[in-house]
């Protein structure tokens, strides 16, 4: 961090604490006196859209904590308005963003007494309704037999369009924006067809792309189809939803939900629901608990099952979807808050973040049972994950973190590098807490963001190390524009080229984003993509149903 960084930042937080300590003077007491201005309906209304979309994923509907901390109003009352706006307003380095630049200072307000006063209970979701907001647009007999279009389809993105509620489809030969698709809001993950061993061998792996939105729609996209016409079907599972997966065999779709609490299994040809389950249950403490939320959900590459994460249990559950009337369910403890993973390059063990923990986890999909737990620094959350070779160490994975600016390190090869499996073999120290991890196989580098840090520079940084030297070898400034953060990274299929998101957080309902493409060599850019709003996540067709990390 710069000087001029550090003295903007340090003046921040020095305003904060003064503010902190002046209120403690008195103690608790002092800010109890501290009377909470109600909320008109409409401001209560706002603000609870305002917590639903901006806050509710880290510390839940209910307000009781997870990645984030917990937002009771019994905790909350004790901080009162205007403490909890200093909050609000700067963020913190341990893993919050500042919401200055997204909300207004009224917004803000607004936002600090919402969660002073009683959280809503979201109602449930039946079957029966989801049945009935299951839309079909293009039956399974009218779909192409070839591509409607002459586009090197396995080597397009598909990038998630966060509030736009859209997925555009970019080709990645042209940087074309080949279709912006209708999809649910804040679409989470986008995951499509992939190539499993024992499983599904059909030459149009990655064709079909099922997308899972904060609203709890799920969409199912055709790459085959003429732009206008790749949205297939819709279903809504949830009202508060993360994750998708498609089963190996390719019959099945699965949808995690935030609210309710509980996993969705459809038809993935038509995308009608066909059963829940749900994940409310006993915590890996003995404590039971209602909002048991679906983090994240992924599709067993060698074996007929979906490892479900539910966050709150600290549990993963190892679904088999051999016999969906008889389904067999293997729950595995492990520890809290379960939120992203990725598979080791054998397919066999999934690594998994237990963010509040900080722990990666492994599982054994094989023998469907714990493998190891590493400590690693705090909060690690690695998105799709990283593996790559290290000389001293062997195959390894990686992971970012949300609690602070370093990059942990393990050893994931327990056939040929016993000694360093599921050991830290080392960290390395980046400016800012990230959010995503990447590399491919014919790159040298390992590239890491750095968006959950509140002060702007950082947040628009990328900082790429060498897998030989383990050192960062360059800091990439993303963007320099107010408002923007740069957020995950993604090769293209040949492994020559980077694509980083310019996340544009303030202006959020234009389409002033963009995605900036690097050469993985030289890092020098060679192209901006513009006209994308809110753009994040971006998955490259290949290299994702190919299970290329």
């Amino acid at each position: 961090m710069s000087m001029k960084q550090k003295m903007k930042y340090g003046a921040a937080v020095i305003a904060s604490c003064v503010g902190i300590a002046a209120m403690s003077v008195s103690g608790v007491a002092m800010a109890k006196k501290e009377k909470l201005v109600p909320l008109s309906d409409a401001e209560f209304e706002q603000a609870k859209s305002m917590y639903f979309q901006r806050c509710a994923g880290c510390h839940g509907v209910l307000r009781k904590g997870a990645t984030g901390k917990n937002l009771e109003p019994k905790n909350m009352l004790k901080k009162g308005t205007k403490r909890l706006h200093r909050i609000i307003q700067l963020g913190t380095e341990g893993g919050m963003n500042n919401f200055d630049d997204i909300f207004s200072k009224k917004e803000i307000d607004m936002l600090a007494r919402y969660i002073q006063m009683t959280p809503p209970v979201p109602p449930e979701m039946s079957l029966a309704l989801m049945k009935k907001r299951h839309k079909v647009y293009i039956q399974p007999k009218d779909y192409p037999t070839k591509p409607l279009h002459n586009r090197n389809w396995e080597n397009f993105f598909v990038v998630i369009e966060r509030d736009a509620g859209k997925v555009a489809i970019i080709d990645g030969d042209t940087y074309e924006i080949v279709d912006h698709i209708d999809t649910g809001y804040a679409v989470h993950v986008i995951k499509g067809t992939e190539h499993h061993k024992t499983q599904h061998t059909s030459d149009a792996v990655g064709r079909f792309w099922y997308t899972q939105g904060r609203d709890g729609k799920m969409t199912k996209i055709d790459l085959w189809q003429k732009p206008g016409s790749m949205l297939l079907a819709e279903t809504q599972m949830a009202y508060d939803a993360r994750d998708v997966a498609v089963s190996g065999d390719g019959k099945y779709v699965i949808g995690g939900g935030y609210w309710p609490p509980h996993f969705v299994i459809l038809d993935a040809k038509t995308m009608e629901p066909l059963k829940v389950v749900s994940t409310r249950g006993i915590n890996v403490d003995g404590d039971y608990v209602n909002e048991a939320r679906v983090a994240a959900i992924y599709t067993t590459p060698n074996e007929p099952t979906f490892l479900v994460a539910v966050k709150e249990l600290g549990q993963m559950w190892q679904v088999d979807y051999s016999d969906l009337d008889n389904l067999r369910i293997e729950m595995i403890n492990s520890a809290k808050f379960l939120h992203d993973g990725f598979f080791d390059p054998t397919g066999r063990y999934f690594q998994i973040a237990a963010n509040a923990s900080d722990k990666m986890v492994v599982v054994d999909t094989e023998e469907r049972k714990l493998e190891a737990m590493i400590d690693t620094a705090k909060k690690p959350h690695p998105g799709p994950g990283a593996n790559w070779n290290d000389p001293k160490c062997g195959p390894v994975g990686g992971t970012t973190h949300l609690g602070e600016g370093k990059v942990s390190v393990w050893g994931n090869d327990p056939a040929g590098h016993k000694d360093n499996a599921w050991k830290i073999c080392y960290e390395v120290e980046t400016d800012g807490a990230g959010v995503f991890i990447r590399t491919h196989p014919k790159s040298d580098y390992v590239w890491a963001d750095q968006t959950k840090h509140p002060e702007p520079e950082i947040q628009q940084s990328v900082k790429v190390f060498d897998k030989k030297t383990r050192k960062v070898i360059k800091t990439i400034r993303v963007t320099e524009e107010d408002g923007k953060a740069a957020v995950h990274m993604e090769f293209n299929k040949a492994g020559t080229e980077v694509w980083v998101s310019v996340w544009n957080r303030k202006d959020a309902s234009n389409p002033t984003g963009e995605i900036v493409v690097y050469d993985a060599k030289t890092l020098k850019e060679i192209k901006r993509i513009k006209g994308l709003t809110t753009p994040t996540g971006k998955f490259n067709v290949y290299n994702r149903s190919n299970h290329v990390t």
